[in-house]
């Protein structure tokens, strides 16, 4: 946990009267806080203590005055407890400011993802929508066989023009042919 010294430098003086403390590495101290306020926070801690003191009760209360360490008043019980309080309480907020911190950036990117994701249903929806125009002014299969149809029929129309056109000239004298003789 913590950092080693780098070593002291010969080309540089060292500073006079300056108290040397250990370094620590905030992530691994963090992650080491959040372990303690986990296991603080369990129902398997809560009854390891409860029997700790309970234990530490009856031996205090029932065994000869001899083998007694704590006196009635139980000093130096309330002494543990406190110094176990005065530590956990800090550790334990310090886990919830690195919990918070976390929340806090997984909220920023939850919003990022939503934003990113409401810009993608806006573009789908334009998509769709310039989609239903373009198939609105596709024709349509029964548009074509009405159209296909009445084209047919136009075309059978002047197929038997053509056909009265050409019996009409095969039944009319040809008057040209007797000038020419």
């Amino acid at each position: 946990m913590a950092e080693p010294r780098p070593p002291a430098r010969l080309d540089q003086p060292r500073e006079p009267h300056r108290l040397k403390l250990p370094r620590f590495d905030p992530e691994s101290f963090g992650r080491w806080s959040e372990a303690i306020a986990r296991a603080l926070g369990t129902a398997k801690f809560l009854v390891y203590m409860s029997i700790v003191i309970l234990l530490w009760v009856g031996w205090n209360t029932l065994a000869p005055s001899g083998w007694r360490f704590d006196p009635y008043t139980f000093t130096f019980l309330t002494l543990i407890l406190s110094l176990q309080a005065s530590y956990a309480a800090p550790l334990i907020l310090l886990a919830q400011n690195r919990q918070a911190d976390r929340d806090r950036v997984s909220l920023e990117e939850d919003r990022r993802r939503a934003a990113a994701q409401k810009a993608d249903t806006e573009y789908l929806t334009r998509e769709i929508a310039s989609l239903r125009l373009a198939i609105g002014e596709l024709a349509t299969r029964d548009f074509l066989r009405s159209e296909l149809g009445r084209l047919a029929e136009d075309l059978d129309e002047i197929q038997r023009r053509r056909k009265r056109k050409s019996k009409q000239s095969l039944a009319e004298p040809d008057d040209h042919a007797d000038t020419d003789a």
